[in-house]
């Protein structure tokens, strides 16, 4: 008996599935517009502006945030990222990135992201997640995150 063999291609099998999975309720959406300068020379968007679509993601979802989460003894700062790259992202396009909340620990955040075509729910570019830790910058220690954060990812 021979083994049944997929007429998918694997990165088309991943984007599949990742987009048919279930991804918690979005924390927010943001709306970004792919511009000109972000392709490269194989006209698409360079893999690098992925990490940015998706910090300013982030960006507009903490000017949202009420209350106090940033300041003189405590701001967030990346010290992770997992990003799967999905599809390439061509000119033009609207993306839509969905932030979401994995994990509140003592001192950081888990968020998932996920890109998306803005146009079409179905169209996947990237997903993953960010580790954000709020630190001291004084000292460069942890300290607790914000009541303001906590309230926000619940």
């Amino acid at each position: 008996m021979s083994p049944r063999k997929s007429t998918r291609k694997p990165a088309e099998a991943q984007a599949a599935t990742a987009a048919e999975s279930t991804s918690p309720q979005p924390l927010f959406t943001a709306a970004i517009d792919v511009r000109w300068r972000d392709l490269d020379a194989f006209n698409h968007v360079n893999n690098s502006n992925y990490l940015t679509y998706l910090e300013e993601a982030r960006l507009q979802w903490l000017s949202h945030v009420p209350g106090p989460w940033f300041g003189d003894h405590a701001m967030p700062v990346m010290a992770a990222v997992q990003l799967n790259y999905r599809r390439p992202i061509e000119w033009p396009a609207q993306l839509r990135v969905e932030l979401s909340c994995e994990r509140l620990g003592s001192s950081s955040m888990t968020i998932g992201h996920r890109i998306l075509d803005a146009e079409h729910a179905d169209r996947l570019y990237g997903d993953g997640h960010v580790v954000m830790v709020w630190m001291d910058p004084a000292t460069g220690k942890p300290v607790p995150l914000p009541d303001a954060i906590r309230a926000a990812a619940a």
